[in-house]
């Protein structure tokens, strides 16, 4: 018996605060300011703590739980695989990881028929951009400075946001401006021309860097960590083009945007553009048990035929997690979640963060689709000045006590609840932090 079985309720979630900080670093925190929640359990998109204190996900934690919490069928799946063989070796050939990887490959574009798994999202990046450079023979990736690709060697110079933290494991990558017409780096004022000008940038820096030695431009299709940056209209084609115009890869980064969390299997699928190469983690499993991957074209995988792919992880196709991919991917499939993700777009979310935005002056733009939006926040509309840390920390306190979970990223508010919620859950949702930003907003 250890100290935590002789508490209860709020008590014990204390103790297993404390105990939280003083045993676990937590990740890209500052240690002495971490919020004071203890999470004991869920269902659907509730979670709650033992005191019994319930909170709406508008979250999905990392924007992974896309099935919600605790869905009968991947708890049943794990808990079947676990009975049967708890893990075998990446090489071998096992039923459970067959079957994840079919069920992937009903829904990823027809080139994209081959999967290497890995065991999450950073390491599938990792592997794409590793993929890329040994089936052309070139060194360089251009990325977005406004992306995030995971915490990984190559994955996180590869990402443009702050984190990019140089590292002697990386090296080869330039980065480039994408579309963002609320915050346009082209003082462009219509979608048209920001994709115009963002697509000749891209284009002449791929000249100016020598299109030798670009192995690959890698891409979010919709960056999501820097602000569900849906693309513009043409944006994706043309990137498809200027790649094929100089032999180089494309891979799309699905690893937060795919399944159903843009109301479609994958976000590109809403602008029919095919990659070389496409990541994906996070909703493949909902985040039960750690996966992602690398859905490969079959010319580069055939390259590796004759040659050894250098490339492997202890836990890669980890059965427990196939089987979980496998019952996410039919349960998606039975209940027509996608479909139901895309109407909460455009029937829920869209429509009452919108009209949120009409009555709030704290709010600068509204961006998104299916289960995947941003609210971005200003301190000024006529400026566009971001909102400051105190006034973000402030809405998600607030949201906290009122019961929702937010999730703020600098100035923005990101609306990613499980693409299960319920219209009566997500409307709450709306309401309430329909409340806080008006509350915080009149206290200026």
């Amino acid at each position: 018996m250890t100290a935590f079985d002789q508490l209860s309720g709020a008590n014990l979630d204390a103790a297993v605060a404390a105990a939280s900080r003083s045993r676990i670093l937590a990740p890209w925190s500052v240690q002495g300011h971490l919020p004071g929640i203890t999470i004991t359990g869920g269902r659907g998109a509730e979670l709650w703590d033992h005191e019994g204190r319930r909170w709406l996900d508008f979250t999905s934690q990392l924007v992974n739980a896309n099935l919600g919490y605790q869905h009968p069928a991947l708890v049943a799946a794990i808990t079947e695989q676990a009975a049967t063989l708890t893990t075998i070796s990446p090489a071998t050939a096992n039923l459970a990881r067959v079957r994840a990887a079919e069920a992937i490959v009903r829904h990823t574009p027809a080139e994209l028929d081959m999967v290497f798994f890995t065991n999450g999202g950073a390491d599938a990046v990792e592997n794409a951009i590793r993929l890329a450079r040994l089936a052309t023979g070139r060194a360089n990736v251009l990325s977005l400075y406004r992306s995030y690709h995971g915490n990984t060697g190559a994955a996180i110079v590869a990402t443009g946001d702050w984190r990019r933290i140089p590292n002697e494991f990386a090296w080869g990558h330039r980065h480039v401006f994408g579309p963002y017409l609320y915050r346009s780096e082209f003082w462009a004022t219509t979608e048209a021309e920001e994709s115009e000008r963002a697509l000749r940038h891209l284009d002449h820096t791929i000249q100016a860097e020598g299109p030798d030695s670009i192995a690959a431009i890698l891409m979010e299709t919709i960056p999501g960590t820097a602000g569900v940056l849906v693309p513009p209209p043409g944006y994706l084609a043309g990137v498809r083009q200027i790649a094929d115009r100089y032999g180089t890869l494309l891979i799309l980064d699905e690893v937060m945007a795919g399944f159903a969390r843009a109301g479609a299997w994958f976000a590109l699928d809403l602008w029919d553009v095919t990659p070389d190469l496409m990541t994906f983690s996070k909703g493949v499993n909902s985040g039960y048990v750690p996966a992602g991957g690398v859905a490969i074209s079959r010319p580069i995988a055939e390259s590796f035929a004759e040659r050894v792919f250098p490339g492997g992880l202890t836990y890669a196709g980890h059965p427990l997690a196939m089987a979980a991919i496998r019952a996410n991917i039919e349960a998606m499939e039975a209940d027509d979640v996608v479909a139901g993700a895309a109407r909460l777009g455009t029937e829920i979310l869209g429509p009452g963060l919108r009209q949120i935005a009409a009555t709030c002056p704290l709010v600068g733009e509204v961006r998104g689709l299916g289960a995947f939006w941003a609210v971005e926040l200003v301190s000024d509309r006529t400026t566009r000045e971001p909102a400051g840390p105190a006034t973000m920390a402030k809405i998600a306190a607030r949201a906290r006590e009122r019961g929702l979970l937010i999730l703020t990223v600098a100035s923005r508010i990101h609306v990613a609840p499980p693409c299960i919620i319920t219209p009566d859950e997500a409307r709450r949702g709306l309401a309430i932090l329909a409340g806080v930003l008006d509350e915080v907003g009149r206290e200026g």
